[in-house]
């Protein structure tokens, strides 16, 4: 532990928690309950973003914050609802959107309310603001029509993603009193490998998603290289973290690690899925004539639902990567994240 760390956990220490008539710690449920509800929330979320990418349906509605002139929340449902596929998935995730930035402030209340200790306020707080900015740069990406603004708002998506996931995690019952067996460092390092791996892997899905229309074929074959390399890099980091971790002899762990890799064979499976009808077949098709006729059909669910079933995978891995890492450091006694710095 460094020098500048221990002033923070000397303050977290030395908080007071509330106490139950018992006189045990005690923390309110809410919070917990407002941070699933969010995890619940923002996935469905960011596969309708994804819908949006996929049916380039980001200027549906060419106006922000209002709708076709209407207050977002006034516009007739009728319209929406019933009308074109592609306003319905773009009005709806603004919608969508919105309800997750009202439950971020519910959560962030809560926690304020209930007297939660001062970490766990400030990551609802920064929570607040990651939905805030994340709705700040859809609304840039429609009022500027701009590739690379989308591109942002699409990796930062599974990022917010993340932040609930842990805030569910850090304020559950299990955090705030385990007892299993210790888990080795390097254990740790390995899923902190892969949290970081797995994300940087995100970007460079983005990167050839958002594609510029006049980039060349050097440089889309540059980050295709990347992406695919990436991938194996994922795939061995997570064979490798399950690995470690089957060795703690926890068996939660364990299921973890093997849900890793049971992941990355359904993403590989849809990212295989996401080349064939994005590109084409990477095989010769004289050889399987009857493949052509699933080849590249423009906006079809199908193939709609294959790609954008692949992005959204793609947050699954990071958030369960980056819970790996954060449950691993809570079992490693080096770890700035065991008891009782954090209780």
């Amino acid at each position: 532990m460094n020098r500048e760390q221990e002033p923070i956990l000397d303050e977290l220490k030395n908080e007071t928690p509330a106490t139950d008539e018992a006189g045990s710690p005690w923390r309110s449920p809410w919070v917990h309950r407002w941070a699933v509800l969010l995890v619940c929330l923002t996935w469905p979320l960011i596969w309708v973003g994804g819908l949006v990418t996929t049916y380039d349906a980001g200027m549906a509605v060419p106006d922000w914050p209002a709708t076709y002139g209407y207050n977002m929340f006034l516009y007739p449902w009728t319209t929406w609802l019933l009308g074109p596929f592609d306003l319905l998935i773009e009005h709806g995730h603004r919608l969508l959107a919105s309800l997750v930035g009202l439950i971020t402030i519910a959560m962030l209340v809560a926690a304020v309310w209930s007297r939660q200790p001062r970490w766990i306020v400030r990551l609802c707080i920064l929570a607040l603001v990651g939905v805030i900015l994340q709705g700040a740069l859809g609304g840039a990406r429609v009022v500027m029509d701009a590739r690379t603004v989308a591109m942002i708002h699409g990796c930062f998506g599974p990022a917010f993603f993340v932040l609930c996931w842990m805030i569910a995690g850090v304020s559950s019952r299990w955090w705030q009193a385990t007892d299993a067996p210790s888990v080795p460092r390097t254990a740790v390092r390995w899923g902190a490998a892969l949290a970081i791996s797995s994300y940087v892997q995100l970007i460079l899905g983005a990167q050839l998603r958002h594609m510029p229309v006049d980039a060349g074929d050097s440089f889309f074959r540059h980050i295709v290289f990347s992406h695919l390399t990436g991938a194996a890099l994922v795939a061995v980091l997570s064979v490798i973290t399950a690995w470690k971790l089957r060795r703690c002899g926890d068996l939660t762990l364990s299921r973890i690690g093997l849900g890793l890799i049971g992941l990355l064979i359904l993403q590989w499976s849809l990212g295989l899925g996401t080349w064939f009808v994005n590109y084409g077949s990477p095989w010769a098709l004289s050889q399987w004539p009857s493949l052509a006729r699933y080849v590249i059909v423009a906006k079809g669910w199908t193939e709609s639902m294959i790609v954008t079933g692949h992005m959204a995978t793609g947050s699954l891995i990071l958030a369960l990567a980056c819970w790996t890492w954060l449950r691993a450091s809570r079992r490693c006694e080096n770890s700035s994240f065991a008891k009782p710095a954090f209780d």
